[in-house]
């Protein structure tokens, strides 16, 4: 009987198992939790990090977040950038905001007006 042979480094089974090997589930990321302290948070939200931030003993992705709102950022941004589902990020985001540490700027809403100019250019494509 002949052993099964390993992936080759640099073959896409290879790739696929280490990615699958470096990922942490959410609930680990958030402590369990699946809401934020602040529940108003959208993903257009923007964060930006406090000066006093990046000398905060942080976890692992709180102190990717606060790397990242050094200038400010989306919450969707953040997601995609630490590879979590936007739920993670509100809980991360949140948790922050509370120890003061990140402030957030919420975005001025569109008119009515404006989303028609938008959704009439879309349909022109």
């Amino acid at each position: 009987m002949v052993p099964p042979r390993l992936p080759e480094p640099g073959g896409t089974h290879f790739s696929a198992m280490t990615d699958d090997a470096a990922r942490v589930r959410p609930f680990i990321v958030t402590g369990g939790r699946t809401r934020p302290l602040d529940n108003s948070l959208r993903i257009e939200t923007l964060l930006l990090a406090m000066p006093a931030a990046l000398s905060a003993p942080l976890r692992f992705e709180q102190r990717r977040l606060v790397e990242l709102a050094q200038r400010a950022v989306s919450l969707a941004e953040v997601a995609a950038s630490l590879s979590v589902p936007v739920g993670v990020a509100r809980v991360l985001a949140s948790d922050l905001q509370h120890q003061n540490l990140i402030t957030l700027h919420e975005p001025r809403s569109l008119s009515y007006d404006a989303i028609e100019r938008i959704r009439e250019l879309v349909r022109a494509l």
